[in-house]
């Protein structure tokens, strides 16, 4: 186990990537010989992080061995977890007989959960975050007083894609500290007017600077904690006919609304990148590369 003071890095990186058609979180970026997750580790290590948690689907784990670990820091500790279907808890594990897919980011944070001896970071594998998302979510839980999470959000107008229209969860805030995250479909540019569909369906106009949650956490004990008894929660409820997942930011959502954690919000200053589909993988591999090396 990890006795190191600085947070773990916890990599989400067992979705299945349907519209992607594969693995997209082990896909190689063209301009690095790497994959994009690696850039995310890279600057985490430069920012004092030493420990990875990396939460994988189990087919892709010989590839991971094989591939991406000898690239990796020779003195980070990692430790390789399995997002497994029946990995629940021994009372419920009779609700994953007809499951297929995972049951979602809650339960991804779950599987890592024996494996964070303190606060971590969590991200997604397929986004690109830029090195000062990593040392202001380091600096963070070195001043933070006990249950202060955190969130790198990212300017709204820096997430839009030049394929269509996307959906972000809007942070709502409250001196720096974050109240709720509102999911608004369909996110446009027309002109110079940035405009969404908002929860009761009608479409609104969107502030440039409104800083999007793009899954990049500062996490506490406690919220892990919280996450267990949630995702006990929503196994009681759960339907086997229904196809439903149990999401990190819900929880969170629902701690807020407690009074059991603060969240406080920290504005990213590099650009969010992230890859869909595959068609992306070699223009975002090109600005990557142009901000990385100029």
């Amino acid at each position: 186990m990890y006795k190191g003071k600085e947070p773990t890095l916890v990599i989400l990186a067992a979705g299945l990537g349907t519209r992607f058609g594969g693995n997209k979180q082990i896909a190689v970026l063209p301009d690095f010989n790497c994959t994009i997750m690696e850039l995310s580790i890279q600057d985490a290590f430069a920012a004092g992080v030493r420990h990875l948690v990396l939460v994988i689907n189990r087919q892709v784990r010989p590839l991971i061995e094989q591939q991406i670990l000898p690239r990796l820091p020779a003195d980070l500790l990692v430790d390789l977890v399995e997002q497994a279907v029946d990995n629940l808890p021994s009372r419920f594990v009779s609700k994953a007989q007809s499951r297929e897919k995972p049951w979602g980011t809650g339960h991804a944070l779950l599987c890592a959960k024996p494996f964070i001896p303190g606060d971590a970071i969590v991200i997604t594998a397929d986004d690109y975050y830029g090195p000062d998302a990593f040392k202001q979510l380091v600096n963070h839980f070195a001043a933070a007083e006990q249950n202060d999470m955190a969130i790198v959000g990212y300017p709204l107008a820096q997430t839009l894609s030049s394929q269509g229209g996307v959906n972000r969860g809007i942070c709502q805030t409250h001196k720096d500290s974050l109240l709720e995250v509102v999911e608004y479909l369909d996110i446009q540019q027309t002109g110079d007017t940035l405009s969404g569909l908002a929860p009761d369906g009608k479409r609104v106009a969107l502030p440039e600077a409104a800083l999007a949650s793009m899954t990049c956490w500062g996490i506490t004990q406690s919220l892990l904690t919280q996450l267990e008894r949630g995702f006990c929660e929503f196994l009681e409820s759960y339907d086997s006919d229904v196809k439903s997942e149990y999401y990190l930011p819900d929880c969170i959502q629902s701690c807020i609304q407690q009074g059991l954690i603060q969240v406080r919000v920290h504005s990213a200053s590099e650009r969010w990148f992230g890859i869909t589909y595959k068609e992306e993988l070699k223009s975002v591999s090109g600005l990557l590369y142009e901000l990385r090396h100029g």
